[in-house]
């Protein structure tokens, strides 16, 4: 995992060398940079595969075509066997998202699973731009006069470029000849098992083959991303997700003769932190946890808000406590698998439970996943990297999805007699004990006990003539008190950036 950083028709080594600096964090291990044709590519590595095979800009065999990447391409072994010439210079699953696009064009990049930002130059002056599907992986360009910067953070751009500051859009890839082209989208056509005609009311059996199905393909994107040279643990809250997450996980390892690694994070006997320690020692994982305060939590919050670079306030509130956990874990592994994504697929968020139709809960789920790139994406990313630490989503792989969102929603409708995420806790019976695989969800923030002590602090510090003045600052307004504080901090560092054009904020605040 790594910050990259590039410049379509130039870039001059004092602005690379400054952007480069600015991600550092990402990758504190390793920087390359090379200018390809009047255009500059510039890579900071954080060392997850070999030495040699993970140094970066790489390069195809004739020389004429370079790559920088940050993210992992998890079918990488199946691209490679499809190529004309598979033999690799390295052991990068980067090197065969390179040899493809040589190979087939960046219209090829659909054939991709993973979580990646790529930027390519050619000795020809080609310059290609792309970001996964999904958007796990982050990417900004800002394009003045002709020349277009690019980068894995807002804060890495010089100031007087962050009006131009732009998301690149997921699932997209960019050329100079071409513009914008989409290559995939975040919710990919659905499964086969779409053409499932059974009842799918809410209480009537789900059948056994549809829950083997989707135990099955959770299995497969967990143990796919296991890839790598160093050791994988789990972010370990408590709840389904992640427990489940790391059931599998330590399945794997227990196959080697090896245990699994999982982190939890709270305050003294929060939820999250009490089931986590449950969950944990029914799997006989190797826990660890860290137990933080109050004061801990607001000492962090304006570094996290800054590192996050978002104002939004469910978001700062799940990051803190998400920022202190990455930290503690960083000193153990260089990789964690999440469970994001799973309350987008299978209809988790307490708020679904007001759907009553299939097709408005459905069309919810494909609008909330279609919006995770610059909200929950954003603050794994960020509290992660701001360590050198990599997070991984098994439950949004592009096969994950499409099987999800293509059973019947009417599976996934909550309330009265029927759990949130009744599908997802059926198919993995016998995994969990039956108090942790039906524990209701608590939020990250409220279970690991952050949010109520943020939001007070917060709205204590902003009056109420202060937040009339000030919440017009931003388009669409400011909210809350509590929001006004949290952009407060934000504008120090990117004021100057336009927020519509790059940050997500949830419906309510």
């Amino acid at each position: 995992m790594c910050g990259i950083v590039g410049g379509y028709r130039g870039m001059d080594p004092e602005t690379a060398a400054r952007m480069l600096a600015r991600v550092a964090h990402r990758g504190p291990d390793e920087e390359g940079r090379i200018e390809v044709a009047g255009n500059v590519l510039g890579h900071r590595r954080l060392s997850i595969v070999d030495v040699e095979g993970g140094r970066q800009p790489l390069v195809t065999p004739d020389g004429k075509l370079y790559l920088v990447g940050n993210g992992e391409v998890y079918n990488h072994e199946e691209i490679r066997e499809s190529l004309v010439n598979g033999e690799m210079s390295t052991r990068s699953d980067n090197e065969v998202a390179l040899r493809l696009v040589a190979e087939r064009g960046p219209g090829a990049l659909c054939e991709l699973l993973g979580m990646y930002a790529f930027l390519i130059a050619g000795e020809d002056g080609t310059f290609i731009a792309a970001r996964d599907p999904v958007g796990i992986k982050p990417l900004y360009w800002a394009r003045r006069n002709g020349l277009v910067h690019f980068a894995s953070e807002m804060s890495a751009f010089d100031e007087d470029w962050q009006p131009n500051v732009e998301s690149f859009p997921p699932g997209h890839y960019w050329t100079p000849e071409g513009g914008l082209v989409r290559f995939a989208a975040p919710v990919p056509p659905k499964d086969e098992i779409a053409h499932y005609q059974g009842p799918s009311e809410p209480g009537v059996r789900i059948p056994d083959e549809i829950l083997e199905r989707v135990r099955n393909r959770l299995i497969r994107t967990v143990e796919r991303q296991m890839m790598g040279d160093v050791p994988v643990g789990v972010f370990l809250s408590g709840g389904l997700d992640s427990s489940l997450v790391a059931a599998i996980a330590a399945r794997w390892y227990q196959r080697r003769g090896e245990r699994l690694k999982t982190f939890a994070i709270g305050l003294e006997d929060s939820p999250d932190l009490l089931a986590a320690r449950a969950v944990a020692e029914y799997l006989d994982t190797e826990h660890h946890e860290s137990v933080y305060t109050a004061e801990d939590a607001l000492g962090v919050l304006p570094k996290v808000v800054r590192i996050i670079e978002s104002f939004d306030p469910s978001l700062v509130r799940s990051a803190v406590p998400n920022y202190i956990l990455a930290r503690f874990t960083a000193r153990h592994v260089k990789v964690v698998l999440t469970g994001e994504g799973a309350d987008e697929i299978f209809a988790g968020y307490e708020y679904l439970e007001d759907f009553r139709t299939e097709e408005e809960l459905h069309a919810e789920l494909v609008r909330t996943i279609e919006g995770l790139h610059d909200l929950n994406l954003q603050r794994a990313d960020r509290v992660t990297m701001a360590h050198g630490l990599e997070a991984r989503v098994p439950f949004l792989e592009l096969d994950m999805i499409s099987l999800g969102l293509s059973l019947p929603a009417g599976w996934k409708l909550a309330g009265e007699g029927q759990e949130e995420k009744r599908l997802l806790r059926l198919a993995f019976e016998g995994w969990l004990p039956d108090d942790f695989l039906w524990r209701k969800k608590a939020q990250f923030g409220d279970g690991s006990g952050a949010a109520s002590v943020l939001k007070r602090r917060m709205e204590e510090s902003v009056t109420e003539e202060e937040f009339e003045r000030e919440r017009y600052e931003v388009e669409p307004p400011l909210r809350t008190r509590e929001e006004v504080a949290y952009y407060r901090i934000f504008a120090e560092d990117l004021g100057e950036v336009r927020p519509k054009r790059t940050i997500g904020r949830f419906a309510t605040a």
